[in-house]
């Protein structure tokens, strides 16, 4: 599956490629306060990160139709990498969407952009007709992120994903092609995105603030 270039401003998201090694590991150990505890992790053992390795894994599952492996950039410069992955078509349709940014790009409106970018094209490119995004509850920006693009949440999801040595609560948020006719993007250009649908359940808020008991 060929991963298109897409833009909107001075935000592109664009196919990952080898060449961006040597800015993706530059921009991962500048900002590794910032998105340590939001990376994913092996439950089994430290694993050392190969940035070449994990791109070549990324567009390998891009070749099979599993995945879309994006590099953001704004005004030309690496800021990010956006990924879609677990593309499944027929009866279910759907995909899961996770992204970051360096923390000096942050506040410029540069990953609802990108997230709006890739949705718009899994829908209306791909003919997928549901997006996913799962957050952890401590992550205000990117809970931020999907409250002004309109996703819906839809529940907490107990010791979801393995993220910085240990099973993560998620809260889960989705969107169906039929509540953007008009597209993710051009939705939120408008001021039309309903943000009030992505407001988490005081129940779950509650449930996220205590660990799972046993």
């Amino acid at each position: 599956m060929a991963t298109p270039t897409l833009t909107d401003g001075p935000v592109t998201i664009r196919p990952i490629r080898l060449r961006d090694a040597r800015a993706l590991e530059h921009e991962l150990v500048r900002n590794r306060g910032w998105l340590r505890q939001w990376e994913a992790t092996n439950p089994h053992g430290p694993a050392g990160f190969d940035v070449k390795a994990s791109i070549r894994a990324l567009q390998a599952n891009g070749r099979s139709g599993g995945g879309l492996p994006f590099a953001v950039e704004y005004e030309g410069e690496f800021a990010g990498q956006l990924n879609v992955s677990s593309i499944t078509y027929g009866s279910l349709s759907s995909a899961t969407l996770g992204y970051w940014v360096a923390e000096r790009f942050a506040g410029r409106d540069i990953t609802p952009t990108a997230v709006a970018l890739a949705t718009d094209h899994c829908f209306f490119g791909l003919g997928l007709h549901r997006m996913e995004i799962c957050i952890r509850p401590e992550n205000a920006p990117s809970l931020r992120v999907v409250q002004k693009l309109g996703f819906r949440y839809e529940g907490l999801r107990r010791r979801y994903i393995h993220i910085n040595g240990d099973w993560r609560d998620h809260f889960c948020f989705g969107l169906v092609v039929e509540e953007v006719p008009e597209g993710v993007l051009r939705r939120w250009r408008d001021g039309r995105a309903p943000e009030s649908v992505a407001r988490v359940t005081e129940a779950d808020l509650q449930a996220a603030t205590h660990p799972l008991r046993y």
